[in-house]
Formats: C-alpha cells, sequence, structure tokens
C-alpha cells in the first residue's frame, strides 16, 4: 500500500478503476486537476471521465508537466473507450500530441476539431454506449497500464493509445507519434547556421548498381508499422490500383485542408506500397519547418552578406504580380521575412534561404513565388537524400528548359540500352496500356544524364499523349523511373479525361485555364494538342543509340562518391548546390533524412499557367545555344508560350 495514485474525475469508469485498484494501493480521489500539488505525493495521476472532457485533459496536462508526475487518461467519446498515452513529463508524446493524430487521421477531422471546440465551451455529456458492463472492461485496460508503471514495466499505452469498442469490447493499440509543434512537450532546437552545416559522410550502397544505402527488407518491418495506421496515423491509408500496367500503391496524407495521395510504383505491391510510405513522409517534411524553429525574420537588405539572393531562384513575371487575383507578391529587399539556414557547397558554408523557397508556398503564407516541392528527396542517409535531391532538380529543369526553348533533342533507341527489364517495360506499356514510347537526350550542360519521355497513345479512346521525365547518373534508370510515373496515369488519368473531354478542350484555346497539376497532362490529352509537340516528334531526325548519346560513367561502391561527382558537375560550371535541411523528429525516429535542394538557375517546376516562374532565369536563353541546338542565344519572345506538360 506505499504506493499512491490520484484519481481524478466522476462517474463509473472512475469508481469501476477505484474498485480495482483500493486494495493494493493508496488512492487519493480529486474532482479537478488543479487540486493536484507537490503535497499530494502521488507516483500516478489518472484522468477517468464517462465522456469526453477536452478542457479538463488538457488543464491535466499542463498541471502533471509542471510538477513533473507521470499520468494516464481514460475516457468515453462515441462509442468508443479511449485509454492513454501514457504520458511521462519531459518526453516528447503527450495527451495533445494524441489528439492531433486521431483527429488528423479521421475522415472527419474538420468535425472533429468543431466537436472539440463546442465540447470545450459545453462540457461533455455522458456517451449513450458507456454501459456498466463495457465501463468496467475499459477499466481493466487502465489497470493493467496502472500495475505496469507502477511495477516498473513498460505500459502498453507508452507511445500508443488504446480504442475499445463499446459495442463488442474490442481493443486495439495505436501508435501516437509524438507532434513536433506540440505546445506542451515539443523541444525542437532553434534553427542555427552551427546545425546547417553540412560534412558529407561515407554513404555505402547496397549494391554498385543500387543507389540506395538501406535495404528495402529493413524499411519493410519498421515504415509501415510507424506511420501507416488508420486512426493515429502520420498516414491514415493504402490502396492498390489493379488496372495499373505496373503494380501501384498509394497511400493518403491527412492534411487539414484536404487529404494528398502519395504513390509508390514498382514490380511488386509491397515494394510499391513501401514507395508511397517514403513519398508521403517527404512530402509532410516539406509543407512547414517541423524540425526546427525558424529564429531568424529580417529584409534580405539587412541580410545580403550571409543570405542567398531569392533573384537568383527565379520570380514571376510583373504582370503576373500586377493581376488582382495573383496571390504573391513582389520580393521587396526592404521588407522582413522568415528565413531558414541551409548550406551552399560552392561556398562551402552555411546561408540563410528564404522559407517559402526552403518550404512549399502553400505552408509558409503569403510570399513572392510559388515553390513546390521541387529538390525535395528523402532518403536512409543524408547523402541520399541530397544525392536523390539534386537528380530530381535536374530531371525538372532538363523538362522544362527543351519544353521553353523547343529544343529538337537527340531521339533515342531503347533497343539500344541493352537492358532486359527495361525492354520487357516497354513491351508491357505497349502490349497491356496500349502506348508506343518515345525517349529523347535532355541533358543539359551539367552533362547528368537526363531523359525526356513521351507515351503515344495507339488507341482514339484516353490520353494521347504523356509525358514524363527521369534524371540519373545510369539513364536506363532514368528511363524506368519515367516509365513508373507515366504507367500510374494511363488508366485513371484516360477515364477522367473521357468524362471532362469538353472541359479540357477549353484549356487548349485558353493557357490560363490550366490551374491545377493534371490540368496540365489533361491538355495534352488532346489529339488536337498534338502539334505542339512538332518539335520533338520530327520524325526526320535518326535514332541515337544510348552508347552515342551517355559516356560511360564509373560506377562506386560508396553513394557519396556519386554525390561528390554531382557536385563537381555544377562547381565546374560555378553554379551553387544549396541544402536545407527538412528532417522532421518523426522521420529520424527511423534514421530517415528529407532534404530541400535548390540549384540557383536551374528553371523550378510549377503548375497552373498563371504561377510560369522564369524571370531572372537567363539559362532558358543561354544553354540551348552553349549545347548548339541554336547559333545565339534566345530572347524571351522566341520562348514557348504554351503550358507545359509535365504530369
Amino acid at each position: 500500500m506505499s504506493k499512491s495514485v490520484a484519481i481524478i474525475g466522476d462517474g463509473l469508469l472512475a469508481e469501476a478503476v477505484r474498485d480495482l485498484l483500493s486494495d493494493d494501493y493508496k488512492l487519493l480521489r480529486l474532482s479537478d486537476p488543479a487540486n493536484l500539488t507537490e503535497e499530494s505525493s502521488v507516483e500516478l495521476a489518472l484522468v477517468l471521465s464517462d465522456s469526453w472532457e477536452p478542457a479538463v485533459q488538457e488543464a491535466a496536462e499542463e498541471r502533471c508537466q509542471s510538477l513533473g508526475l507521470r499520468w494516464l487518461r481514460g475516457f468515453v467519446n462515441l462509442g468508443e473507450g479511449v485509454v492513454g498515452p501514457f504520458v511521462n513529463p519531459g518526453t516528447p508524446g503527450c495527451s495533445r500530441c494524441a489528439d492531433t493524430r486521431r483527429h488528423m487521421a479521421g475522415n472527419d477531422r474538420r468535425s472533429m476539431w468543431e466537436l472539440q471546440h463546442q465540447v470545450r465551451q459545453t462540457g461533455g455529456r455522458p456517451d449513450p454506449w458507456a454501459s456498466r458492463s463495457a465501463i468496467a472492461s475499459l477499466a481493466r485496460h487502465v489497470v493493467e497500464d496502472v500495475r505496469r508503471v507502477l511495477e516498473g514495466r513498460r505500459p502498453l499505452t507508452e507511445g500508443r493509445i488504446r480504442h475499445v469498442r463499446l459495442q463488442t469490447l474490442e481493443s486495439s493499440l495505436h501508435v501516437v507519434l509524438p507532434d513536433p509543434q506540440c505546445p506542451h512537450c515539443s523541444r525542437l532546437p532553434d534553427d542555427s547556421a552551427d546545425d546547417a552545416r553540412i560534412t558529407l559522410q561515407p554513404s555505402p550502397k547496397i549494391r554498385e548498381d543500387r543507389y540506395r544505402c538501406r535495404p528495402i527488407e529493413e524499411l519493410k518491418q519498421v515504415l509501415a508499422k510507424t506511420y501507416l495506421d488508420y486512426r493515429t496515423g502520420l498516414l491514415n491509408m493504402k490502396m492498390a490500383d489493379l488496372t495499373s500496367p505496373f503494380a501501384d500503391a498509394s497511400v493518403n496524407l491527412p492534411l487539414f485542408g484536404a487529404d494528398e495521395g502519395c504513390a509508390g510504383r514498382t514490380h511488386n505491391y509491397a515494394d510499391s506500397e513501401l514507395t508511397a510510405i517514403l513519398e508521403g513522409l517527404e512530402r509532410y517534411c516539406g509543407l512547414s519547418p517541423r524540425g526546427k524553429r525558424t529564429k531568424v525574420f529580417d529584409s534580405y537588405s539587412n541580410l545580403k552578406e550571409q543570405a542567398l539572393n531569392p533573384v537568383l531562384v527565379g520570380f514571376h513575371e510583373q504582370a503576373q504580380y500586377d493581376r488582382a487575383d495573383f496571390p504573391f507578391v513582389p520580393f521587396d529587399p526592404d521588407r522582413p521575412i522568415d528565413w531558414v539556414w541551409g548550406y551552399s557547397f560552392l561556398q562551402e558554408r552555411p546561408i540563410l534561404v528564404p522559407e517559402s523557397i526552403a518550404y512549399y508556398s502553400s505552408g509558409c503564407g503569403r510570399g513572392f513565388v510559388y515553390e513546390t516541392s521541387n529538390g525535395c528527396a528523402l532518403g536512409g542517409t543524408r547523402e541520399e537524400a541530397i544525392f536523390y535531391g539534386i537528380m530530381e532538380t535536374v530531371e525538372r529543369d532538363s523538362f522544362l528548359l527543351p519544353w521553353f526553348a523547343q529544343l529538337q533533342l537527340p531521339r533515342l533507341d531503347p533497343a539500344t540500352a541493352d537492358d532486359v527489364e527495361l525492354s520487357l517495360m516497354l513491351e508491357r506499356l505497349r502490349t497491356v496500356a496500349g502506348y508506343d514510347v518515345h525517349l529523347f537526350n535532355s541533358t543539359m550542360e551539367h552533362g547528368i544524364p537526363s531523359v525526356w519521355m513521351i507515351a503515344k497513345n495507339r488507341s482514339d479512346r484516353g490520353m494521347n499523349i504523356i509525358c514524363a521525365a527521369g534524371a540519373h547518373p545510369d539513364p536506363v534508370k532514368a528511363v524506368k523511373g519515367a516509365i513508373h510515373e507515366i504507367a500510374g496515369m494511363v488508366v485513371p488519368f484516360s477515364d477522367k479525361f473521357e468524362s471532362n473531354r469538353e472541359r479540357y478542350a477549353e484549356l487548349l484555346n485558353d493557357p490560363f485555364l490550366v490551374r491545377e497539376m493534371e490540368d496540365h497532362s489533361m491538355l495534352y490529352s488532346l489529339p488536337e494538342a498534338e502539334e505542339r509537340f512538332g518539335f520533338l516528334m520530327d520524325g526526320a531526325r535518326p535514332l541515337r543509340s544510348f552508347r552515342d548519346e551517355f559516356a560511360p560513367r564509373a560506377r562506386h561502391a560508396d553513394l557519396t562518391d556519386d554525390l561528390n561527382e554531382a557536385l563537381q558537375s555544377f562547381r565546374r560550371l560555378d553554379m551553387d548546390v544549396i541544402v536545407v535541411e527538412q528532417s522532421t523528429p518523426e522521420i529520424r525516429k527511423q534514421g530517415l533524412h528529407c532534404v530541400k535542394v535548390l540549384i540557383p538557375g536551374m528553371l523550378p517546376m510549377t503548375f497552373g499557367h498563371h504561377l510560369v516562374r522564369l524571370q531572372g532565369l537567363d539559362r532558358v536563353l543561354t544553354v540551348p545555344a552553349q549545347l548548339g541546338y541554336v547559333q545565339e542565344p534566345l530572347t524571351r519572345e522566341q520562348l514557348n508560350p504554351n503550358p507545359h506538360p509535365f504530369p
């Protein structure tokens, strides 16, 4: 009887837990968490209710955190009993984190937030499913964890919550990741120049021909278990597309405004699900700073000695800013904005980057340019993430620059790739989906192999042309990646295109009706839009072999060597590679890293023709002449005025 437990609350659950504990522990009954004091001398506090009382639970969280007192909650809400999480003050992960995860993962998150606000004002009501038998079952789950805690064992609700369906008494445990922005338990460090410094470390590959550093079998053991849960997960749903030419799986990233699907495409559904989870984590990390607290708020004029000049990453045209409905404002060097620290590989020093460029525009409020996921990448090591961030930046630039400059790229003969898997992939796309593939070498002045792909429909139904791109030291891998991207659009986009064909026909005549990401693809699903690819599809140019177009490259056992080669290719051109760490505590839990790579001067991908961003990016004018496509630099009047076809 030496150990003491405080039971806070009234009702059937509190009474049932009291009856189960009274023979073994000294109990202190309280009606309000505010009555807890240091003199209470209890080892564990229980906050128990027959209804949902968020105001009481939040008061308990604040009180127990201030007293350094461990606590556990149990309550009833909408026909379910909820136990946990077990909260150990000073350790990330609390009741507020659990509520955030529960509400975000639920399909009715908006209603739940509104209900929570209402209940705060009016108080909770006993749940009709809170019968004595149901409450007795819920009480036993509470008591089981109480005994574990007081006996020095790990409680089942440490880092998890238990849901008990009161109608059937079925129970399940669900992982709760600490919310890095939680006002109660978050311990995020301040963003700083010292932490932004990068010294590249060895990053051995799985195999010399595999550009990844962690075995997929290892990741399979932890990713779904940690991040994918329909009740509390950072990702809350998974789906498989059984109609795609290849194994296509997707997971859902729940956001307060809307859900966002994240897809993975490989040759089997298990690997595709894993890829989709990684894609979802990457998107999550890129939305806003969640791994550190932004501390620099100042003007570029005051910071220019240590900051990136935003002019170098490109602006919108003044005519775009002048539009009444344009969501961005011109950059003002004297206006204070938020800045985050990144690392410049060219200057070999930390550098400040506007937060609105380092993260998605949607997550950073009213900024001066539209920024998407350009250069965002996730990896098993930081070096791997940087490598793939560079490849994605290169891929998008090597697609946009030839489009706007209308370059007659060399046509590639896929048969010369001498790769059996690639041949089978192309044959499957042709036989199952009915698309022929046309390949073009879109490698720009940096020399990193890049390909532009056009898939042309052999049928009159569905999307006529689908485009994709890839960039990789191994051009065959670049092609395979592009094929997987195209394969994921063939069936769902074709069906949607046929259902909305008249609307998409309007995009052909008015480019400013192209407002959403998929509008770019749907526009070029129209057979009458095919003429816009005349500069590429000219059959008079001979097919070139992979051997002729892509010089042999050394293979390395360490991915850091491949990364250094990519960095050196930009250093030779006096082009900077800037890396901003986007990793959050959630992904660090499994040793993952996420970064944003900026290469000033390269063309950023934008979606919505009204958001094209080319001002100040003169490479689109000079590189065509540098590579011998034209004799003299282009003028802006010569650039392609049509919306790009990137999916």
